[in-house]
């Protein structure tokens, strides 16, 4: 009877932690306390938007890049100081930039409703806003999160690599409680993707011993890319969108990949292992599928080290 017991008391433990866990992020967290951040939000992104074309891409990166490190929780955003190299300096965030967007938004918040909406919550918003703003899905964001207080560009390491094979994808994915569909649902963010030579240019000469080209990448594709990036190559800003409709959000990447045109080796390694080639097929046949899927997976990445005992940032670059 005592274990019985036991066994219904840790049960009824696990199911409050549940609820506790769930109820942590809801759609309507600022109704009463800031019902104008979602449009504060949307028209910082628009605005800034229509003056960088790169924008959307690089707000979409920044949340994967935010929650991948400590989770979702703006540690992306915090600056550098004399005794910390933060992550925005760190290598693969360098390119990202557009870091004054969400300042701006935060800085309208700010002056609307003092202290209330976190800079974690103004990424996850953002991202949605740019992925709606290029034709993809609209979804209800979970908001509530908290802002960390630590940010260290070395573990910004930890970040999936352009080189990287399925199964280490796979694994790096499955750290942050991501599985395969989420995998390849998620990595169709790179439909607003750029990316320079040095991450793909491996792949296009001396690619190994045997050979001088990537094998699963199409030989016309290779030349194109080639004449980009030639060498020498003087042009520090010479690359290459990761798909040929860059400013739309659709399935086109998926596409890409099923005749070699993926650019970086990890997108294309996608479509030639197993475990992920029959996700891609699916995503290349059908954009309303995608769009379900990348959506599910975005909540999921959202909800990705929520912590409870961090703050509202006044400014996003530094703690409070």
């Amino acid at each position: 009877m005592v274990a019985k017991n036991l066994v219904c008391a840790i049960i009824l433990l696990l199911l409050v932690s549940l609820g506790q866990a769930e109820a942590a992020l809801n759609a309507h967290y600022y109704d009463q306390t800031c019902p104008q951040a979602e449009k504060i939000i949307l028209d910082a992104v628009r605005n800034a938007s229509m003056h960088d074309p790169k924008v959307p891409a690089r707000i979409l990166r920044m949340f994967f890049h935010d929650c991948f490190i400590r989770g979702c929780d703006a540690s992306v955003l915090l600056d550098s100081t004399p005794q910390n190299k933060a992550e925005k300096d760190g290598p693969p965030n360098i390119s990202v930039r557009s870091f004054y967007v969400i300042d701006d938004a935060k800085a309208e918040l700010e002056k609307a409703c003092p202290h209330t909406v976190s800079c974690a919550d103004i990424i996850a918003i953002a991202s949605r806003d740019v992925v709606t703003m290029s034709g993809g899905p609209y979804w209800n964001v979970l908001k509530g999160r908290k802002d960390g207080r630590v940010s260290k560009a070395s573990e910004t390491r930890s970040l999936p690599a352009p080189t990287f094979n399925v199964t280490q994808l796979i694994q790096s994915f499955a750290q942050r409680g991501l599985g395969v569909q989420d995998l390849v649902a998620l990595s169709g963010g790179h439909t607003l993707g750029f990316s320079h030579c040095s991450s793909f240019e491996a792949r296009l000469r001396n690619f190994s011993s045997l050979l001088d080209i990537d094998p699963s990448m199409d030989l016309d594709f290779a030349e194109k890319l080639r004449s980009k990036c030639p060498k020498p190559n003087k042009d520090r800003n010479a690359g290459q969108f990761l798909d040929s409709t860059s400013s739309a959000f659709d399935n086109n990447y998926y596409k890409q990949l099923t005749v070699g045109k993926g650019v970086f080796g990890s997108d294309q390694s996608l479509f030639g292992d197993f475990r992920t080639k029959w996700i891609v097929e699916s995503f290349a046949i059908d954009q309303g599928l995608f769009f379900k899927e990348f959506v599910n997976s975005m909540v999921k990445l959202g909800n990705v080290g929520i912590i409870e005992n961090g703050e509202v940032r006044l400014k996003c670059g530094v703690v409070n």
